[in-house]
């Protein structure tokens, strides 16, 4: 009987440390296929979504802040109570880790708050499809501002950004064209920029304008003709001077008479402002002939008879 009930025992004892062995190897393999999954879903996670546009600038924060520190030591010292970092930090909090089609005016807010400063009056020339020659021309004549001779135009002039929901949450291999999206983070910006430039505008403002283009130097959807004409406050705007420039030797599509610039004109009126037009206003012409200076359009005077 003893011999009977140790054995028992034994046989109780073996049968535990079985069942304590397979419970053990239960959360072994627990956590192992538990590490597995884990370590599967980081290599099927979503990958950078893809889109039509160049990716985000390499060395972004280093670009801006590059531009920001030149722009308020160098070229404006009287800004240099505006803080580059802080304005690095609210530009990637509007896009880092957003889709970047559900880009919103509130996410710009910050920065547009921290990059802007007064335009001096007169100084505000707006444009549209004249970008080179444009700034070319301010780049020689400090009376005019454009956009992008502003701190937020400055840094932003040529510099694509966007973000992705998935780490790194920015996306370096392309961004969304604004076909795609119209609230891709380029054109919010660009569109809020514009707004705030335009609102800031005081006294004689100037556009320049392409007479080149066969669709019409005015284009109601373009950034100056949906969104900087209807900002121009009348009450701070004295008049509006319209630069229409054709290209050297043509092709001469519009002049100030053209039903494009007549539509603006016209618009221009109907809140009030006064309106000069000139075909290829000549200091900015001449900024043309360096390029062709031989070109009968490029002659200080001619002949009388």
């Amino acid at each position: 009987m003893p011999l009977q009930q140790g054995s028992a025992r034994t046989r109780q004892r073996t049968v535990l440390l079985v069942g304590i062995a397979v419970l053990l190897a239960a959360l072994v393999l627990a956590v192992v296929l538990a590490s597995l999954l884990t370590h599967g879903r980081h290599e099927i996670s979503p990958k950078m979504l893809k889109w039509k546009d160049r990716g985000t600038t390499k060395n972004l924060q280093e670009v801006i802040l590059g531009r920001c520190y030149n722009y308020i030591t160098a070229q404006y010292p009287e800004l240099g109570d505006k803080d580059c970092l802080k304005i690095w930090e609210s530009l990637k909090d509007a896009f880092v880790y957003k889709n970047p089609c559900n880009i919103t005016a509130e996410d710009y807010q910050p920065l547009m708050e921290l990059a802007s400063h007064p335009i001096p009056c007169n100084k505000s020339l707006f444009w549209s499809k004249t970008g080179d020659l444009v700034h070319r021309y301010t780049k020689s004549n400090q009376n005019f501002l454009t956009l992008e001779d502003t701190l937020l135009g400055y840094m932003a002039d040529s510099v694509s950004w966007c973000g992705d929901p998935s780490a790194p949450g920015i996306n370096y291999e392309s961004c969304p064209k604004r076909s795609e999206c119209e609230s891709n983070p380029s054109s919010v910006f660009w569109k809020m920029a514009s707004k705030m430039f335009a609102e800031a505008a005081c006294g004689v403002v100037q556009v320049m304008l392409n007479g080149s283009i066969e669709a019409g130097a005015f284009r109601s959807s373009s950034i100056f003709g949906s969104i900087e004409v209807f900002n121009l406050n009348p009450d701070k705007v004295s008049e509006v001077h319209i630069w229409l420039m054709q290209d050297i030797g043509g092709p001469q599509s519009e002049s100030c008479s053209g039903h494009s610039i007549q539509r603006l004109i016209s618009i221009l009126e109907e809140r009030n402002f006064k309106i000069i037009c000139e075909d290829n206003y000549r200091p900015v012409q001449l900024l043309q002939c360096v390029h062709n200076p031989d070109h009968t359009d490029c002659r200080l005077c001619t002949n009388s008879t």
